[in-house]
């Protein structure tokens, strides 16, 4: 059986995307650059929703992001990932599917098959969705050390209490803190 776990940055106060999708406050060096390898390398299939889909396909498989980031560029464009989403037309980023329903139970599917992890990246709302049906097996939030004072906060819509417990912090030189949560 696979774990799925959701990684995502996050500001002080809570935002996982400023206003207007701006993500200009993302703390990361050469040490979040090995944290993002080790990661991956752990990492069997990667799940997004429409908008960061096409927010990481408009980036990764492009000279820029291969040339300054050729490690995490080959990841990314090699590993299995799925889009969910209705409106979305195809997917075109090398290795992707597109699923346009029954997100949970295909997740749910996909958990009992053998293999490395899968990770929810961004997606927000496909998050939310898979919250709402204990799918996620583990949150990884990265706090980044600022306060916007206005975003899209990262768990928006969830009007169910959720007990966590902490399974792992890491602290870095950047003054990220990486947070490990599991369902309590």
């Amino acid at each position: 059986m696979r774990k799925l776990y959701l990684f995502n940055l996050i500001t002080l106060d809570g935002f996982f995307d400023g206003l207007n999708g701006d993500l200009n406050w993302h703390n990361v060096d050469d040490e979040f650059h090995e944290f993002a390898i080790d990661q991956l390398d752990e990492t069997g299939m990667i799940l997004f929703g429409r908008l960061t889909y096409q927010m990481m396909a408009s980036y990764w498989p492009k000279v820029n992001a291969i040339k300054n980031d050729p490690i995490v560029a080959e990841k990314m464009n090699s590993l299995p990932k799925i889009v969910f989403s209705r409106t979305l037309e195809r997917a075109d980023w090398n290795n992707t599917k597109l699923i346009k329903d029954d997100i949970a139970g295909k997740v749910a599917e996909l958990k009992q098959q053998s293999g490395k992890d899968i990770a929810v990246f961004g997606s927000s709302n496909l998050s939310l969705t898979l919250i709402k049906r204990h799918l996620i097996d583990e949150f990884r939030i990265m706090i980044n050390p600022i306060v916007l004072g206005s975003g899209v906060l990262l768990f928006k819509g969830i009007n169910e209490r959720l007990e966590l417990k902490l399974v792992k912090a890491k602290k870095f030189k950047s003054g990220n803190v990486l947070l490990s949560y599991v369902m309590a």
